[in-house]
C-alpha cells in the first residue's frame, strides 16, 4: 500500500510555520542565540546558547491551552494545527485516523517546575495536571484529543531518533490498516538548565559562548559538539488511495523504513556504522530503490567529533561510487538539535527539498573534515535534478544506539 505525505506542520527556532522555516533554512540563516536568562551566574551552566524557537507557543495558544500543556505538547499542538489544515482538514472516520507524536525527553519544564514547587511550597500546591502534562506521551494525546483520533495514539521513545520512528510508525498503521490517515512528528522542550547542564557534562554540548550563531558546525574540523534545539514538526500521512480519493496534494511519498540498534553502547555510536548503514540499506530494499536512485541526504549529522564522521563513512559506504552524486545538507548547523524532535523537521526539509528540488544549505563549515567523501552543500542552496522522479533518505540515531532511515520519493 503506498502511503503519501498530504499535509506538513512545524514551529521550529527558524520559523513559525514550515514556510519561514524552509525559507530561513534555504537562506543558511541560523536559528541559533545567546539565552536572555540568568543560569550561567545563578546555577553555573557553562553553556549559555541554544535554539529557540523563533515564536512562543503562547502568542498563537489560548491561555487555557499554555495552562494545561506542557511546553513540548504545546509545540506539537501548533506543528498539528498548520500539517492539519495544509492537508486540507480532512474528513475522516475517526476509527481510521491515528497519532504518532514522540518526544525524547518528555515533559522537563513540568517535572522540574513541580519538584521546585514540592520543596519551596509543599505538596499540597503541586497542580492536578502534573502527570497529564509531563509524560511522554502528553503530545501524542493531545494531538489525539484535538483531531478526535481513535485508531490509536502512539509515543515511541528513541532518544534523537524518536520523531524519525514516529514517522515510520506512522507509515506501518498505514501499511497493516489500521488506519487510512496518521499524524506523525517529534517535539521538545528542552532548553532548561538541567538538560544543558547535563549534556554539558558529558562534553556533548559545543561551548563556543562566543559564537553562538556558527556553534553548530558539522563536519568541520573544529566541531566541537551539538547545539541544543526546541521545536515540533508534524507530517500528515495518508494511504494514496485515501489522499487521491478526496483529491488531496501529495507532497511526497513515504516509501522506505529502516529501523535498527547498535548494542554498543548507551551514547556512543558503533565506531563502525554497521547499524546505521543497515538501517539504510534496509530503507532503500523497502523502497525497491538502488543506492543510485539517491539524490539528497539530509543527515543526522549533530556536529560532534566521533559521530559525524560515523555517519559519512556510512553514507559512503551504503551509496559508494555513487557518492559522489549525492548531495547531502546538515541542517542542524542552521536550528540546532531539537532531539527528539529532530528527525520530524528533518523529515519536513527533505519533503521540501523534493518538492523544490533544491537541497539546503550546511552552514558553519569552513574547514571540511578531510575523511568527508560526500558532495556537502555548503553555505547556500544546490538544485537537485530538475526532472524525472527523485528519491533522498533522512538519517536520525539516537542515545542508545538507535538507528532510523526514512526514504521519500516524488513518486
Amino acid at each position: 500500500m503506498a502511503v503519501v505525505v498530504t499535509g506538513l506542520g512545524t514551529t521550529s527556532p527558524l520559523g513559525g510555520d514550515v514556510a519561514t522555516t524552509w525559507e530561513a533554512a534555504l537562506a543558511g540563516r541560523s536559528g541559533v542565540r545567546t539565552l536572555e536568562n540568568d543560569w550561567a551566574e545563578k546555577y553555573g551552566v557553562p553553556v549559555t546558547f541554544a535554539g529557540q524557537l523563533a515564536v512562543d507557543p503562547a502568542t498563537v495558544l489560548s491561555r487555557p491551552e499554555t495552562k494545561r500543556m506542557d511546553p513540548s505538547a504545546q509545540m506539537a499542538i501548533v506543528a498539528t494545527r498548520e500539517a492539519w489544515a495544509d492537508a486540507g482538514s480532512p474528513e475522516v472516520d475517526p476509527e481510521r485516523l491515528g497519532t504518532v507524536v514522540s518526544s525524547g525527553i518528555g515533559g522537563v519544564w513540568t517535572l522540574l517546575s513541580a519538584w521546585d514547587t514540592v520543596k519551596e511550597r509543599g505538596a499540597a500546591r503541586v497542580l492536578p495536571l502534573t502527570v497529564p502534562m509531563l509524560m511522554p506521551n502528553s503530545p501524542t494525546a493531545y494531538v489525539e484529543l484535538e483531531l478526535g483520533a481513535k485508531a490509536g495514539a502512539h509515543a515511541p521513545v528513541s532518544a534523537c531518533a524518536s520523531g524519525a520512528e514516529a514517522i515510520g510508525m506512522g507509515l506501518e498503521m498505514i501499511e497493516s490498516g489500521r488506519a487510512d490517515i496518521v499524524v506523525a512528528g517529534g517535539t521538545e522542550a528542552a532548553i532548561h538548565p538541567l538538560p544543558i547542564s547535563a549534556f554539558a557534562a558529558m562534553q556533548a554540548l559545543s561551548k563556543r559562548n562566543d559564537d553562538p550563531a556558527g556553534a553548530s558546525r558539522p563536519y568541520d574540523t573544529t566541531r566541537d559538539g551539538f547545539v541544543l534545539g526546541e521545536g515540533a514538526a508534524v507530517v500528515v500521512l495518508e494511504s494514496e488511495e485515501h489522499a487521491r480519493a478526496r483529491g488531496a496534494k501529495i507532497y511526497a511519498y513515504l516509501t522506505g523504513l529502516g529501523m535498527t540498534s547498535d548494542a554498543h553502547h548507551i551514547a556512543a555510536p558503533d565506531p563502525e556504522g554497521a547499524g546505521q548503514k543497515r538501517a539504510m540499506l534496509i530503507a532503500l530494499e523497502r523502497a525497491g530503490l538502488k543506492p543510485s536512485d539517491i539524490v539528497h541526504v539530509n543527515a543526522h549529522a549533530t556536529s560532534t567529533p566521533a559521530g559525524d564522521m560515523v555517519e559519512a563513512r556510512g553514507i559512503r559506504s551504503v551509496m559508494g561510487a555513487h557518492g559522489d552524486n549525492v548531495l547531502l545538507s546538515a541542517t542542524k548547523s542552521m536550528t540546532g538539535h531539537l532531539l527528539g524532535g529532530a528527525g520530524a523537521l528533518e523529515s519536513v526539509f527533505t519533503i521540501k527539498a523534493l518538492q523544490d528540488r533544491k537541497a539546503p544549505p550546511t552552514i558553519n563549515v569552513d574547514s571540511p573534515d578531510p575523511e568527508l567523501q560526500v558532495d556537502l552543500v555548503r553555505n547556500v542552496p544546490r538544485d537537485l535534478p530538475a526532472s524525472g522522479d527523485l528519491a533522498a533518505v533522512n538519517n536520525a540515531f539516537g542515545f542508545g544506539g538507535h538507528n532510523v532511515a526514512l526514504v521519500f520519493t516524488t513518486a
